[in-house]
C-alpha cells in the first residue's frame, strides 16, 4: 500500500498509508531504523456499541495543508454516524508526532465517543525483547528496547491522559495483538508485557448533537527514558495546538523560501511543485543521506527495501534541489558522498544512510574473474551534479574539502577505467540494476562527470590534470560517435554487450537514452538524438487511457500486462518527465516549450490525491506501483519545472539587453569557467 502522507523534519519520518494507518516510524535517520517495520498502527473508533477500524469501512479524503507538511485528512463512517478531521504533522524541530482529531457528531442527540490508539511497534526492526508498560504519573503509554523510547499520550479538554489503556501480546501464540481489545469499547488494563508487544490508549469525549470535540494525540521519541519524558513535557506545556501551527508556519516559510516566478504555468503544476519539495525533505536525512523511497511494503516482495542511498538518484536529487534553490540540503549530500567514496574513486552500488555499504546483488566475481560491481553512472553524477552547484553558487570555502577526496580521486577512476581502443568504459551495471554492458546513459554521465571533473581542475589550477580529463571525455564522445550510434537502426543504441573480445549491441528500446543530451554529451537538436527520442515515444508510450513511459520494451518489474504491444512496460514518473525535459531542452520557440506541459499535466493526473509520486503507476487502473512516494520522481518533477521555466525565461528575454522581461526573474549559473 502507498504511503499517502509521509511526515518528517529530517530524523524521525513517520508514514501513514492509504487507511490512515501509521505503518512506518523511522528513527534516528531517515531510512534507518524502522520501527515499525511497516505493521500497521491503527485508530478505532466507539460509538453506542459499534466499533470500526479506521480503513476500508471510512471514506476518507488523505491530502496535506497547502504548502506545509501537516496532514488535512477526513474520514466518515455512516454506520456509526460520525466524521473524523483529522492533522497530523512531525515537529519541524522536536522529535514528536503531533495529532489533532475533530470528532463530528452527525447524530441529532449528545454522544459520546470513544477513540482507542493502537501501537505496533518491532524497535530496532525486531520484536525481540520489546517492553510495553503504562505509566501512571504521566498517564501515558510507554514502548522502550535499548536506546529507543516511544512515549504516547492524548489530552481531552483540560485533561491530559489516556483514559483506559491495555498493554499485551501480539502475533505470538495465537494471539492477534492488543487490538482486538478495543473492539468492545473498554481495554482491559493490563499495564505491562514485553517480548513482542503492542498497545492500546482510549480517550472519552463527549460530543454534542450536530457538534465536534477535539482530541489531541502526541507520541515523543528519544534516546533515553528522560529525553521522551522531557519532550512529553515540552508538548504539554507548549500545547500540541501551538506546535502543529509553529509547524504548519515553518513549512510554508521553508517553500517560500526559494519559490519561482511561475509564469503561465497552471495552479496545479505548481502545487505538486510544492508538494514534491516537501516531500522530498521528508526523505532526506539531516545527516546528507538521500534516501530513494521509504515504503517498507516493497519488502514482502524481496525481503529487502529501497530505504537506501543510491549515488546515482542522490545526485540527482541533488541536482534538482540546486536548482530549486536548496543548495544547503544539496551540500550535505556531497560531504556525505566525500566519506563513502572507496578510496580507487568509485562508490559501490548503495549505502545505508549511516554511511555504511548496503545489501547489493551486483558480483565482486564474474565467470571466474574479479570485477568491480559498479554502476559508474553513479561516480560520474555526483561528479557532474557538483560541478553545477559550483557553478550556480560559486562557494569556494564548500568545494575546497571536496576537490582531493571527491572529486579528483573520482576524476581519476572515470579516466582509467575505460578501454583504450574504443574510449568508452568499461563494463559496469546499468542504472535499473539489471544488466551489465557498455550502457549508452552511463557513456553519457561519465562524459559529463570527466567535463565537470576538468572545469573543477582548471578552477583549482591543476592544468595537467584539466587537459587529461578533458581528453579523456573526448575520447569517450569519440567512442559514443563510432560504437553506440547504430547506422543499421539509424538512432543511438542502448548498450553493448561484452562478448568475449567482441562487443555485441543491445538495441531494445530504453528511457535511460534521454541521458545522450541530458549531461551535455550531444545537443538534444543533434538529429541522430532527434531519431533516437523519437523512437523511444513512439515505442515505450503506454498506449492506455493511463499512458505514459515505460522504462524499456517488455519491462517485467511490477508486469502487470502481456499486452507489449500496447504496454511495453508500465509507466514510470522519472521516465515521462524525461520526454518533457527532452522537449523542453529542443524548443526554440515558446510554442515548442508548451509541448512539454501535456506531460506535466499528465503528472499531476496521475499522483495521489495527497501529491505523493509513487515510482509506477498501473497501465490500466493508475494504481500506484512499487514504493510509494519515490523520491527520485519528485526530484524530476522539480527539476522539469525548474528547467521549462529556465527556458522560459530565455525564450523571452530582451532583444535589446539580453536580460530576462518584466515576466520573469531569477537567474542560474553559466558556463563561466572552462578548462583551457
Amino acid at each position: 500500500m502507498p504511503r499517502d502522507l509521509p511526515l518528517g523534519n529530517g530524523s524521525l519520518l513517520v508514514n501513514f498509508d492509504g487507511d490512515y494507518q501509521v505503518r512506518d516510524i523511522y528513527f534516528p535517520n531517515v531510512g534507518k531504523e524502522n520501527h515499525s517495520e511497516g505493521n500497521p498502527s491503527r485508530l478505532g473508533v466507539w460509538c453506542e456499541g459499534r466499533f470500526a477500524w479506521m480503513g476500508p469501512e471510512w471514506t476518507r479524503a488523505l491530502r496535506y495543508q497547502p504548502d506545509t507538511l501537516v496532514t488535512d485528512v477526513r474520514a466518515e463512517h455512516a454506520g456509526l454516524g460520525v466524521v473524523l478531521h483529522a492533522n497530523d504533522a512531525v515537529d519541524f524541530h522536536e522529535m514528536a508526532l503531533l495529532r489533532r482529531l475533530r470528532v463530528w457528531n452527525l447524530a441529532a442527540r449528545p454522544r459520546e465517543v470513544r477513540l482507542f490508539f493502537h501501537h505496533d511497534f518491532n524497535i530496532a526492526e525486531s520484536d525481540v525483547g520489546d517492553t510495553a508498560l503504562w505509566d501512571p504519573q504521566l498517564q501515558s503509554l510507554v514502548h522502550y528496547k535499548g536506546a529507543y523510547y516511544f512515549l504516547m499520550n492524548a489530552q481531552v479538554d483540560d485533561r491530559v491522559g489516556f483514559h483506559q489503556y491495555a498493554t499485551g501480546v501480539k502475533r505470538s501464540g495465537g494471539r492477534e495483538g492488543t487490538w482486538r481489545d478495543a473492539e468492545d469499547g473498554t481495554l482491559g488494563g493490563n499495564p505491562i508485557a514485553q517480548g513482542s508487544v503492542d498497545s492500546v490508549g482510549g480517550v472519552h469525549l463527549t460530543v454534542p448533537a450536530g457538534g465536534q470535540a477535539t482530541c489531541y494525540y502526541w507520541m515523543t521519541v528519544g534516546r533515553t527514558h528522560r529525553e521522551a519524558r522531557l519532550l512529553n513535557q515540552l508538548v504539554h506545556e507548549k500545547t500540541p495546538e501551538r506546535l502543529l501551527e509553529r509547524t504548519a508556519d515553518y513549512w510554508r516559510l521553508w517553500v517560500a523560501a526559494n519559490d519561482l516566478d511561475f509564469g503561465p504555468l497552471p495552479r496545479p503544476v505548481v502545487d505538486l511543485y510544492h508538494r514534491s519539495l516537501l516531500v522530498l525533505r521528508t526523505q532526506i536525512d539531516n545527516n546528507g543521506a538521500i534516501v530513494a523511497a521509504n515504503d517498507s511494503d516493497v519488502m514482502q516482495f524481496s525481503r529487502d527495501t529501497y530505504s537506501y542511498v543510491w549515488p546515482r538518484d542522490g545526485a540527482l536529487v541533488a541536482h534538482a534541489l540546486d536548482k530549486a534553490g536548496y543548495f544547503e540540503l544539496a551540500k550535505r549530500f556531497y560531504f556525505f558522498c566525500s566519506e563513502i567514496i572507496r578510496e580507487e574513486g568509485y562508490f559501490l552500488h548503495k549505502y545505508n544512510p549511516d554511511k555504511t555499504p548496503a545489501s547489493s546483488w551486483h558480483p565482486w566475481v564474474k565467470d571466474g574473474k574479479p570485477q568491480l560491481p559498479i554502476q559508474e553512472d553513479a561516480t560520474a553524477l555526483v561528479v557532474w551534479a557538483l560541478w553545477h552547484h559550483f557553478d550556480r553558487y560559486r562557494n569556494t570555502e564548500f568545494i575546497k574539502p571536496l576537490y582531493r577526496p571527491l572529486i579528483t580521486k573520482a576524476g581519476d577512476f572515470m579516466d582509467a577505467y575505460r578501454d583504450r581502443a574504443t574510449g568508452l568504459p568499461l563494463p559496469s551495471y546499468d542504472l535499473w540494476e539489471e544488466r551489465q554492458g557498455v550502457l549508452a546513459f552511463t557513456t553519457a554521465a561519465v562524459h559529463g562527470g570527466l567535463l565537470a571533473a576538468a572545469r573543477f581542475a582548471a578552477a583549482f589550477g591543476e592544468r595537467d590534470k584539466a587537459a587529461a580529463y578533458t581528453r579523456a571525455a573526448d575520447e569517450v564522445r569519440t567512442g559514443m560517435d563510432r560504437h553506440l550510434y547504430s547506422e543499421a537502426h539509424a538512432r543511438f543504441l542502448r548498450m553493448l554487450v561484452p562478448n568475449g573480445s567482441a562487443l555485441e549491441a543491445d538495441p531494445v528500446l530504453d528511457a535511460s537514452l534521454y541521458g545522450l543530451f541530458a549531461f551535455g554529451a550531444y545537443d538534444p537538436r543533434d538529429p541522430r538524438v532527434a531519431a533516437t527520442m523519437r523512437a523511444m515515444e513512439d515505442r515505450l508510450w503506454v498506449k492506455t487511457e493511463v499512458g505514459g513511459l515505460a522504462r524499456y520494451e517488455r519491462d517485467y518489474y511490477h508486469r502487470v500486462s502481456e499486452d507489449y504491444a500496447r504496454v511495453p512496460g508500465n509507466p514510470w514518473f522519472i521516465c515521462t518527465l524525461w520526454l518533457a525535459q527532452y522537449r523542453i531542452a529542443r524548443a526554440q520557440t515558446v510554442a515548442q516549450l508548451e509541448e512539454a506541459l501535456p506531460i506535466l499535466d499528465w503528472v499531476v493526473s496521475r499522483a495521489l490525491p495527497s501529491g505523493v509520486l509513487a515510482e509506477q503507476v498501473h497501465p490500466h487502473t493508475n494504481a500506484p506501483l512499487s514504493v510509494s512516494p519515490l523520491t527520485w520522481s519528485h526530484a524530476t518533477l522539480v527539476l522539469t519545472v525548474v528547467e521549462y521555466l529556465e527556458k522560459l525565461r530565455a525564450l523571452m528575454a530582451c532583444p535589446a539587453c539580453g536580460g530576462p522581461t518584466s515576466a520573469m526573474r531569477g537567474g542560474g549559473g553559466g558556463d563561466w569557467y572552462r578548462p583551457s
